[in-house]
């Protein structure tokens, strides 16, 4: 790799040498599954979707809640199958699960060859036998990084992205300093460590140069981006940088926390061209005694500030929020607190889940657990409320032409496109379905589309000149 930016491609594809992912869990589980990926194809393996015929079967899991712990040990007994078949394959299994529970793990599974924790994906060339890293040979360290407790990946970690991407997600820091009550995410992924932004602008460019045109920031809490390298509002500048990169159209915030949302930050997100008015602001809830109990460092005032200040300064914003229902204490006046705040609020988008009580964590030691029956009532309720609410923004589109980026069938017919606009993050707020496609129209592509229909999360329409 002469070009240390350059993401990797095989110099010598090795077809008789496979590699079999299953990666589960959020985004930023996704960008550590490519980059564990981007090793092994550096070793000069190469990715198959056939398990049976694969040399090693990797799984990234997830073990924020006991739904995603269940999903991912039924992934890796899945796997545990198919080597039994192969018992030459290598399985490995890596992420959260392996970092919280390994040691468990290792007794019950014993047929999993490596467990790698979620600071360990650099060590999975050693694991594996691979050939000395190529980014180690051609490509200097940074000069301006500075030491770290844990590891974190750099743009000269190769990463392996699909080469018919054209969105992608970009992680700029590792771990979270908050400590949520209810959040086991410090335990496993450590305090948080930012990266530099002349390091992610490199990882950008080389996206881009891969035919990437939208750029989604992750990291367990964005907005604290920069704190530990001294420097609070670090994520503006990079906004600002990001909007330099010749070619990249779309940058999305995600993850972004109230707290520390600064007027630098708004402004950097209303002034830089490319930078979507689009946010997705993790609230949690709206009563302070449970935000409070939770917590979390905002009131409920200062979130209803910070969200009429963005309206009034961004056009056209769209804002998704994620809520918690359930915690222990909540009561049923907290809950209404809750509910009317989603009524006043009107967000574009709500996900609501119900209290999980998760080993390791302060809430889970808390008194006055509620009864899971209570808690999902309470899930469904927020987003019952929040359905009609989707579907006027819908409405509120229709007639509107848009800029549109393609993504290719319709995941529901092979008789329409479907694409997104800028209020659509991937994979979770919907689609536009595309009628009437000229036959140019393409993967990838950006194109204009006037909106004829809308239903409570998608939208319909057609491309115009």
């Amino acid at each position: 790799m002469n070009d240390p930016t350059q993401l990797p491609i095989p110099t010598q594809p090795r077809p008789d040498r496979t590699v079999h992912v299953v990666s589960l869990g959020c985004p930023k589980n996704l960008v550590d599954t490519q980059l564990m990926m981007g090793r092994l194809v550096e070793g000069g393996f190469s990715p198959t979707a056939d398990a049976e015929s694969a040399d090693v079967l990797l799984v990234n899991t997830c073990a924020f809640i006991e739904s995603s712990k269940t999903e991912s040990i039924d992934a890796i007994l899945e796997l545990a199958d198919v080597k039994a078949r192969n018992p030459n394959a290598r399985l490995v299994v890596a992420g959260c699960l392996s970092q919280r529970h390994a040691p468990d793990l290792r007794e019950s599974m014993p047929e999993v060859d490596y467990f790698i924790g979620t600071g360990e994906y650099q060590k999975l060339g050693d694991l594996l036998d691979l050939p000395t890293p190529l980014a180690a040979l051609s490509a200097p360290a940074l000069g301006d990084r500075k030491p770290r407790p844990q590891y974190i990946a750099d743009h000269l970690h190769p990463r392996y992205v699909p080469p018919d991407s054209f969105t992608s997600y970009l992680k700029i820091a590792e771990g979270c300093s908050q400590g949520c009550a209810f959040c086991i995410i410090p335990k496993l992924r450590g305090v948080q460590r930012s990266r530099t932004i002349d390091d992610l602008v490199r990882e950008a460019r080389a996206l881009v140069d891969a035919g990437v045109l939208e750029l989604n920031l992750v990291a367990q809490d964005l907005t604290h981006y920069g704190e530990d390298l001294g420097d609070s509002d670090m994520l503006a500048k990079l906004i600002r940088r990001l909007g330099q990169v010749d070619g990249l159209q779309w940058v999305r915030l995600m993850y972004a926390y109230p707290h520390n949302f600064t007027d630098g930050l708004i402004d950097a997100m209303a002034e830089t061209h490319n930078c979507l008015p689009y946010v997705d602001m993790p609230l949690q809830h709206a009563s302070d005694r449970v935000l409070a109990k939770m917590n979390r460092r905002t009131s409920r005032l200062e979130m209803e500030t910070l969200l009429t200040k963005m309206r009034a300064r961004i056009d056209g914003l769209v804002v998704r929020t994620t809520l918690l229902v359930g915690h222990p204490g909540e009561t049923e006046a907290d809950f209404e607190q809750l509910a009317e705040f989603v009524q006043a609020q009107r967000f574009h988008r709500v996900g609501c889940f119900a209290f999980s009580q998760e080993e390791g964590t302060a809430s889970a030691r808390m008194p006055d657990q509620l009864p899971t029956a209570v808690k999902r009532y309470r899930a469904n309720r927020i987003m019952e409320i929040q359905r009609p609410i989707s579907a006027s923004h819908m409405a509120e589109l229709v007639g509107q032409t848009l800029d549109v980026v393609v993504e290719g069938l319709s995941d529901e017919t092979d008789l329409l496109l479907q694409g997104r606009y800028y209020g659509q993050a991937p994979e979770i707020d919907g689609v536009l379905y595309i009628n009437d496609a000229p036959d140019d129209i393409g993967r990838g592509q950006m194109r204009r589309v006037e909106i004829t229909e809308s239903h409570d999360y998608d939208l319909v329409g057609h491309v115009v000149a």
